[in-house]
């Protein structure tokens, strides 16, 4: 028997919520989630997969049903993390086991006073991040955050360095959608409140900007 859930009308993360609320509840081996953006197709397919599921998308240019199949034998499975995503389990640092430090980023600029510096300040903290060396595991953009994950962003290859390096880059996609972004967006995942929350839940150290 096939799930199905209308998600349309639902800004992220209510759509991978209602679709974690099912497999919590239910042992699927067969998921259909309808939604109305790309944000949500990316966070529900991402979620469906971490899940064991094997994904399909379909579209009319209106809406989108992503659609999850897996083997009965594996239905009972839930999701790797909390949020969908591979979970790490929080705990204190060790040696061979560096601090989890989680950066997120609401604006492109640093401080506030003067836009123009505090545009060159944002530039030159991006290019910096690398000195935290494997300390730094997430960095998160959101709200005007995210058009330095866009194509045409001074620091992009300074993002695609550290993303090559193991830091994850995590991008908002209800900021995305809102400012019109979803389709220049060059680097890291489309993620939803709900991966964001997790994170700074397994970080041990988080800074806001």
């Amino acid at each position: 028997m096939v799930k199905e859930l209308d998600c349309r009308k639902m800004d992220c993360p209510a759509p991978v919520l209602e679709t974690k609320k099912s497999l919590e509840s239910e042992a699927l081996s067969h998921i259909r989630v309808l939604v109305d953006n790309d944000a949500a197709v990316e966070n529900v397919s991402r979620f469906l997969a971490y899940a064991g599921f094997e994904i399909g998308v379909e579209s009319d240019g209106v809406f989108s049903v992503v659609e999850g199949i897996r083997d009965q034998a594996n239905a009972a499975k839930p999701a790797s993390g909390p949020s969908g995503q591979p979970g790490v389990a929080p705990g204190p640092a060790k040696e061979n086991n560096p601090a989890k430090i989680m950066v997120m980023a609401a604006s492109n600029k640093m401080g506030v006073g003067d836009d123009e510096l505090g545009a060159k300040l944002m530039i030159n903290f991006i290019k910096t991040l690398k000195e935290m060396g494997p300390e730094l595991w997430r960095l998160v953009f959101v709200n005007h955050g995210v058009t330095l994950a866009t194509g045409d962003s001074p620091v992009l290859d300074d993002l695609r360095e550290l993303e090559t390096s193991g830091v994850t880059i995590l991008v908002c996609g209800t900021c995305l959608t809102h400012l019109n972004l979803m389709e220049k967006k060059a680097i890291g995942q489309t993620t939803n409140m709900l991966d964001i929350v997790t994170a700074m839940q397994l970080a041990d150290k988080v800074i806001n900007l």
